[in-house]
């Protein structure tokens, strides 16, 4: 099975992404775009968007970029800075690129914007990458 596509198969039926709605709309070596739309129950005390739920959403890039390349890659590290707030009903998109790889490592940006192109969030994750051997 071409290697894409066995990703694209993991995806589908990992339960935590599908209950928040986050579909994948590219996938390539080194390169993932998925999208959610904010939820009212996604929302914090403040009416806008949780932290937590942005965070999913650009880690679940993180994941679907770093593991394109056939290894198993597994997140060291994953930073975040909130730069504007996500509004209810909102469809947010993260786009996961790498950045360096090695035969171990890998090293992603993961940018969280609205369709309209605003910038919610930048993310730059590490991901320890293991032979399947």
């Amino acid at each position: 099975m071409d290697q894409l596509q066995e990703i694209k198969d993991k995806f589908a039926a990992d339960p935590f992404p599908q209950y928040l709605g986050i579909k994948l709309l590219e996938l390539a070596p080194g390169y993932a775009r998925v999208s959610m739309c904010l939820q009212d129950s996604m929302l914090n005390f403040h009416g806008i968007g949780h932290g937590g739920a942005i965070f999913t959403l650009a880690d679940t890039a993180l994941g679907l970029a770093s593991n394109s390349h056939g290894d198993p890659a597994l997140a060291l590290t994953v930073t975040i800075n909130y730069l504007t707030p996500a509004l209810p009903g909102s469809k947010l998109l993260a786009t996961a690129e790498q950045e360096h790889l090695t035969r171990r490592t890998g090293v992603y940006r993961v940018t969280v914007t609205t369709t309209d192109g605003e910038t919610i969030a930048l993310a730059r994750g590490n991901v320890y990458r293991r032979s399947k051997e």
